[in-house]
């Protein structure tokens, strides 16, 4: 690694503890639902259209919402709507007009699937400013991910309603496998063809429905490819885009993402899980859950909880025992320790250093 760039490591390594100490939260995720309709195949929160689990009442929601409010700055804060597919509930419009009046920013997270223009009208009137659609390839290989046929044309009808919609950040994300890596090329083309400014790709996590899936892992050899993709994409300049902040790259550092690599689950992020648990991202469950809603304040549970994320010393174990990086990687993205024993799961690093030494 270049002296330059372990440099600006140690330096970003200050900030990322500084934030810690602060632990200023300015992005909240609810997830409103775990109903969805569609089955993906790789899906981290194993979805479906008649899942058990009610949808979190609205006003259970804005109730935690009232809590927090004393220890935030709603206008810098992003609220990020989830699910399950967020779109099958017919009060999204109300939660967020009422977050609007707050003064909170808020998005979705969406499949697409039932966005058309008349509801697309209707989420901006109600304050709607940002959302993320999933494209997972070309039209094969996306319905394959989505295990639907009409999968693919619902979601570039929805990437091309969010991209002519003035005032609205709007990004496609992609999720790599061994079905669309090799057509990462064309899927920039098209998505420039239909007026795209932001993409972010990532790999699948080996958790949920995709943990023994050999589909969705890609070889080491793969996984340079696509961050080499990226590094010559953003040179490229036509298009910004990200790989997603899932882990430590070593040399890519600075190369492929806006930032260096930080996991700021705990940090600056929470979530509020569709039963009410405390949490930091929704992937993220059982042993890492802080709280709950209808038993903790919300504000007392982001001031004073969240150790095991704040303070990432504990991950200093098994391969990141002896990692000659672990200063400025701190044990990964959190969501890729096992939630029963804490062990890492998946290092994009060691990834990385198996293809050097190949």
């Amino acid at each position: 690694m270049k002296l330059r760039k372990k440099i600006a490591l140690e330096l970003f390594r200050k900030i990322r503890h500084n934030d810690a100490k602060l632990h200023e939260l300015n992005y909240i995720v609810w997830e409103t639902t775990l109903r969805c309709n569609l089955r993906c195949i790789h899906c981290g929160s194993d979805c479906e259209a008649n899942i058990p689990v009610k949808d979190m009442p609205k006003e259970d929601f804005l109730a935690a919402i009232d809590k927090i409010i004393p220890i935030v700055k709603p206008n810098k804060t992003m609220i990020a709507i989830t699910g399950g597919e967020p779109l099958l509930r017919k009060d999204l419009e109300e939660v967020g007009r009422e977050l609007y009046k707050r003064g909170f920013s808020w998005g979705i997270v969406t499949n697409g699937m039932l966005l058309d223009e008349k509801r697309l009208k209707s989420l901006v009137a109600a304050g709607m400013r940002s959302a993320t659609v999933s494209l997972d390839g070309l039209e094969e290989a996306h319905n394959w991910m989505r295990n639907s046929p009409l999968s693919f044309k619902n979601a570039v009808n929805a990437i091309s309603l969010f991209t002519a919609q003035e005032n609205l950040r709007f990004d496609v994300c992609t999720c790599t496998t061994q079905k669309n890596i090799n057509q990462l090329p064309q899927i920039k083309e098209f998505l420039l063809s239909l007026g795209l400014k932001e993409w972010r790709i990532f790999t699948v996590s080996p958790i949920g429905r995709a943990r023994n899936n050999p589909d969705l892992q890609l070889s080491d050899e793969q996984y340079r490819y696509i961050l080499e993709f990226i590094k010559e994409a953003r040179k490229e300049g036509k298009l910004q885009v990200n790989y997603e902040c899932e882990g430590f790259l070593g040399d890519y550092e600075g190369e492929v993402r806006d930032n260096f690599f930080t996991c700021r689950a705990g940090i600056n992020v929470a979530s509020v899980l569709v039963d009410g648990s405390i949490s930091a991202c929704p992937d993220l469950r059982e042993n890492f859950i802080q709280g709950n809603i209808y038993k903790d304040d919300f504000a007392e549970v982001w001031q004073n909880r969240y150790q095991i994320y704040r303070d990432r010393s504990w991950t200093k174990k098994g391969e990141c025992t002896d990692c000659k990086v672990f200063r400025y990687c701190e044990g990964n993205g959190m969501h890729l320790h096992d939630e029963k024993n804490g062990e890492l799961m998946f290092c994009h690093y060691n990834k990385l250093q198996r293809v050097e030494a190949n």
